[in-house]
């Protein structure tokens, strides 16, 4: 298989490229930056800038399949959504995917499968309610940003199957949502944030990077959400990883200071979402760390 990425030199794009090229896929990744940071001949760089239309687009054609990950972090670190900061985390989802598309769209020779990111953002802020992939958007910023984001994606679903990647709190080591968390955890200064009872919909970077494997080999179409089974409370996280780490887990960060320090971001860490992977669970994909304790002890 040849594939063509996007985001392929961030956190899970890397580990996914690395993925491929260990079972013999050829890769194409679009990178801002000219070098090559894989010694293998597997693996080629094409510099571009993905919100802008150009001649990497021209690249799309004869590939197998495209997988679309670029977009700038929301959450890690914690940062306030001032007007030009939500027009950024905008642009890099919505106008690279949109370019994405555009490619696929002239591309003499198309690929036959287009996996495109996402978030469990779609959902909104619902409280305890589980949400699968049948649900609807909710209408904070981050659901219209992954409707946005999601639209743009669809606009090559009649040239080919389109799946969308709504990705949940991925945890891995030294990046990811745990990288800004560490820190204060191993000092045994951290703790739960807000009520504590909202839902931490978390993924292993393993299963992240096997679901999406399994999703480039088997070809669907529609939204996949890209979650553990289990998600758990924030109290419950925290509890989990102080007791993973051996560390005291109780100062706990109030809901007024967060809002106070990040404004309207301050949602993306209290206003979470319930969700279950039910399609992949459907499809046959079997979860590697389906439980918070089992993922974190492989971590750590």
């Amino acid at each position: 298989m040849r594939v063509f990425l996007t985001g392929g030199t961030g956190f899970i794009g890397a580990l996914l490229v690395n993925a491929l090229v260990e079972r013999g896929d050829e890769c194409v990744v679009l990178s801002r930056s000219s070098k090559n940071p894989w010694n293998t001949n597997l693996v080629e760089v094409v510099q571009g800038d993905p919100t802008q239309a150009g001649d990497w687009q021209d690249v799309l054609s004869g590939v197998d399949a495209v997988v679309n990950l670029a977009g700038e972090r929301i959450v890690d670190p914690p940062t306030r959504w001032t007007t030009a900061r939500k027009q950024s985390l905008l642009e890099s989802r919505v106008a690279t995917t949109r370019n994405v598309a555009t490619g696929i769209r002239r591309a003499a020779i198309p690929p036959s499968l287009f996996l495109s990111g996402s978030a469990i953002g779609y959902y909104g802020p619902r409280g305890d309610a589980i949400l699968d992939e049948s649900m609807d958007p909710g209408d904070d910023f981050l659901a219209s940003l992954s409707r946005d984001w999601e639209h743009a994606a669809l606009t090559a679903e009649d040239i080919l199957p389109v799946t969308l990647l709504r990705t949940g709190i991925v945890l891995g080591k030294g990046a990811g949502a745990l990288a800004s968390l560490l820190p204060s955890f191993k000092l045994g200064l951290g703790g739960p944030w807000g009520t504590g009872r909202q839902w931490w919909s978390w993924i292993h970077i393993d299963d992240e990077v096997g679901l999406l494997l399994f999703l480039l080999d088997h070809g669907f179409n529609g939204a996949f959400n890209l979650t553990a089974p289990n998600p758990v409370t924030v109290n419950e996280f925290a509890t989990t990883l102080g007791r993973t780490l051996r560390r005291p887990s109780w100062i706990r960060t109030p809901a007024s200071l967060l809002r106070t320090g990040l404004g309207e971001g301050a949602s993306a860490l209290l206003d979470l979402q319930r969700v279950i992977p039910k399609r992949a669970l459907e499809v046959g994909y079997e979860f590697r760390f389906p439980t918070l304790s089992e993922a974190l002890e492989d971590l750590f």
